[in-house]
């Protein structure tokens, strides 16, 4: 079932039960499905590519809640943390630390890898097989601890 099905009954919930939050979440996924189905550019938004789209929502999000906890505007901060809430129901599981850092370790003796040069292939390896299960900086820190 594609995520533009999947937020449908969801987002006629929302408005029911008229949840400001998962609205404006919901809105924001149904509002960045249509910008891609409407780029020209012909793609079809497949699982992969779904999960890429919610995890750059995610992100954008989370870079804003750190500037409004900077800037102490926490009536804008509890907003993007609700958001970020109803977003990552759509992800799928992610993984713990300690999970993580047990894959990122096969990863890099697969590999071979001993330093801080080979950090690009381990980064890519580890994109593509943990996709949607863990955010791109966590992956990051932890591979810089096992490569330093």
């Amino acid at each position: 079932m594609s995520l533009e099905t999947r937020i449908m009954p969801d987002l006629k919930e929302a408005m029911r039960n008229k949840d400001q939050a998962a609205l404006r979440g919901i809105r924001a996924i149904k509002a960045a499905i249509l910008i891609i189905k409407t780029d020209g550019s012909g793609t079809e938004l497949d699982e992969a590519g779904e999960i890429k789209l919610l995890q750059k929502l995610v992100k954008q999000r989370r870079d804003s809640l750190e500037i409004f906890i900077k800037q102490g505007r926490e009536d804008l901060a509890a907003v993007e943390r609700d958001e970020i809430v109803v977003i990552e129901r759509y992800l799928p599981k992610q993984l713990d630390a300690a999970e993580l850092e047990g894959i990122l370790k096969g990863i890099v003796a697969d590999l071979g890898a001993t330093s801080m040069k080979d950090m690009g292939k381990v980064m890519g390896l580890a994109s593509k097989k943990l996709a949607g299960k863990a955010d791109g900086k966590t992956i990051s820190s932890i591979i810089k601890g096992l490569l330093s």
